[in-house]
């Protein structure tokens, strides 16, 4: 049994994920919380295996809750963001505080698309409190010193893909601020978030970089030392225009979560073949999947995170299942492998 404290100051909200969340048998909200102060005092009063933490709250807010419940109890937290800049950009905050997770405060109409919201909310829920273990690093800061490459002659790799889901933005982080700023290649990110968010993500992650992190446009051109981050609710790939390569969106029904990790390879591996590297990180389900056996196919390179270091081991163990992983590293040795392949 996963025992819940939901954490919002609405009664209403409260109330609301409270009863989404028992519609699961294995999940028991043991309490509910107006604010972050009285959140603090039942974490330490209840025991939960997981919290919910709405963001703006009188009193102690939803941040200064977040720093409090890691630095002492460590648990796995979802944030309730509200779909706008403004809280996106405290969510990236909070996720590079150490929050596993977050869902858009969008549903206050619970009448609206209620099954689909309820099961993110169940699932993520599930999935976080398998895995305890906080990242290695949670604060998006650059390198104490700056990597260098080595050119290994043997190796013509010239494209990185990497896919991500829940954890991915502080994994992401970790591998991106750790790359030097005279990268050879482009990279492509595919991390399932919604477009708000990703443009904050891009946004943050590259003031923190020594590389270039944009979020993409259609029909640009990518260029090396240069990550493009796919935006949410688009499925990015590649296109040929002349001798450049471009960014292209397409509009694809049949891929469940978007950006799609395997729209993205599946391109990767058509445009670039075996000079293709294909990076698979934390993450719910098989997204990459595809994509990754298709760059292994042309005999491209795959890097999956290992289980340690996983919010959650979905996504890598996929690959790894598959047997299609060139090598499975904790985060904090991707940035290596991937300037040592290069």
């Amino acid at each position: 049994m996963i025992k819940v404290l939901v954490v919002d100051d609405s009664a209403f909200m409260r109330n609301a994920i409270s009863r989404m969340l028992e519609k699961d048998e294995g999940i028991k909200v043991v309490g509910t919380a107006r604010n972050g102060l009285e959140a603090l005092e039942k974490v330490e009063e209840l025991k939960p295996d997981v919290v919910t933490l709405d963001i703006e709250m009188p009193v102690m807010n939803g941040i200064e809750a977040l720093k409090h419940i890691m630095d002492k109890y460590k648990l796995p937290v979802i944030m309730f963001s509200a779909l706008t800049k403004e809280g996106a950009d405290i969510t990236m905050e909070a996720l590079s505080i150490g929050a596993s997770d977050f869902i858009t405060k969008d549903f206050s109409n619970v009448s609206l698309n209620i099954s689909t919201r309820e099961n993110e909310l169940i699932n993520k829920v599930k999935a976080v409190a398998k895995n305890k273990v906080r990242l290695l690093l949670n604060r998006i800061r650059r390198p104490d010193k700056p990597a260098v490459l080595k050119k290994d002659t043997s190796r013509n790799h010239s494209v990185i893909a990497i896919g991500a889901s829940t954890g991915g933005p502080p994994a992401l982080q970790h591998i991106i601020t750790s790359l030097p700023e005279d990268l050879s290649v482009p990279i492509l990110i595919a991390q399932h978030m919604p477009k708000i968010f990703t443009q904050s993500f891009a946004q943050r992650l590259n003031a923190a970089s020594m590389i270039k992190v944009k979020e993409a446009e259609p029909g640009e051109v990518i260029r090396p030392g240069i990550a493009f981050i796919a935006p949410g609710d688009t499925h990015m790939g590649l296109k040929r225009r002349g001798n450049d390569i471009c960014v292209d969106f397409i509009n694809e029904t049949k891929y469940i979560y978007r950006p799609s990790v395997d729209h993205l390879m599946l391109s990767v591996a058509d445009v670039f073949g075996s000079r293709s590297m294909g990076v698979i990180l934390t993450g719910m389900g098989s997204d990459g999947l595809v994509g990754a056996k298709e760059i292994k196919a042309k005999k491209g390179y795959i890097i999956a995170q290992n289980e340690d270091t996983c919010v959650v081991y979905g996504m890598p163990k996929a690959v790894v299942t598959a047997n299609i992983a060139d090598a499975v590293l904790p985060i904090d040795k991707i940035a290596e492998e991937i300037i040592r392949i290069l």
